[in-house]
C-alpha cells in the first residue's frame, strides 16, 4: 500500500549498483550461455558504440528456452551489494519512496522488489510463451524511458523532483540524474561522477543514507 503521507521518493539503479562490478543481465547470461558475448556488447553500450535495443536483442537471443521458473532460481545466487534491506527499510521510515529505475529485464526487478520491499520497478520485457522465453523482446526500454518511468511516478503521487532522489552508477542513470532533485553516483564511471549531485564510494548502500538524508529535511 502506498503511504498517504509520502515526502519524497528515491529511485534506484540495479545493474552495477545495487548489483556491484557486473550486471543482472551478465549473471544471467553465465547459466544461458552467451556471458562473454553479451559482456562485450555491454562494453560496448558503456563507450557509447551500441545502443540499448542493440544489446537487449543479443541478450534476449540468449534466453530462449530457459523457463521462468528456472530464472527465478538463479536470481537466488545473484551478487548484490549489502545494506539493500536496511537502506529500503530507512527509506520507507523516511517516508521516501524506494523505487527501482533500472534497465534489468523485468524479471529482475520483479525478483527485487519482492525480495527487499522495493515500491515498484521499472524495465524492459522478454517475450514469453507457456512459461519459456522465446528469445524476442516484448518491450524495450532505454535510459529516456527510465527517466520517464521516474517523472511519470512522482506526478502520479504527487511528488516535486526536488523533493526525488536517484542512485546509479552509469550511462543508464544520467537522463534520470539531470531530473531529479539529488543525485547519487555511487561506486560510478567518471561520466555518472560528472553528472551526480555527490559521489559516495563504499562496499555498502547503507552508505548513501547520509545522502539521502537532505531529502528528509528537505521536505519537512
Amino acid at each position: 500500500m502506498f503511504p498517504s503521507d509520502h515526502a519524497g521518493a528515491v529511485f534506484f539503479d540495479v545493474d552495477g549498483t545495487l548489483v556491484p562490478g557486473t550486471s543482472s543481465s551478465v549473471f544471467l547470461a553465465g547459466f544461458l550461455g552467451h556471458r562473454d558475448e553479451l559482456a562485450k556488447a555491454e562494453d560496448a553500450y558503456a563507450s557509447g558504440a551500441l545502443d540499448n535495443r542493440q544489446v537487449s536483442e543479443l541478450d534476449a537471443v540468449g534466453w530462449a528456452g530457459a523457463s521462468e521458473k528456472q530464472v527465478a532460481g538463479w536470481l537466488d545466487g545473484i551478487p548484490l551489494v549489502p545494506g539493500i534491506t536496511e537502506t529500503v527499510a530507512w527509506c520507507w521510515r523516511n517516508k521516501l519512496v524506494p523505487v527501482l529505475a533500472t534497465l534489468a529485464w523485468s524479471p529482475v526487478g520483479s525478483y527485487l522488489t519482492d525480495r527487499f520491499g522495493f515500491h515498484t520497478f521499472s524495465g524492459p520485457q522478454l517475450e514469453t510463451t507457456d512459461g519459456r522465453f522465446t528469445g524476442r523482446v516484448a518491450r524495450h526500454f532505454d535510459e529516456y524511458d527510465k527517466r520517464d518511468f521516474a517523472l511519470a511516478q512522482a506526478r502520479e503521487w504527487g511528488l516535486a523532483l526536488r523533493s526525488c532522489g536517484a542512485v546509479g552508477d552509469s550511462r543508464s542513470d544520467l537522463p534520470l540524474f539531470a531530473s531529479v532533485g539529488l543525485s547519487v553516483a555511487f561506486n560510478a564511471s567518471a561520466g555518472a561522477r560528472a553528472a551526480a549531485t555527490t559521489t559516495v564510494d563504499d562496499s555498502d548502500l547503507r552508505a548513501v543514507l547520509p545522502v539521502l538524508s537532505r531529502l528528509v529535511t528537505a521536505t519537512r
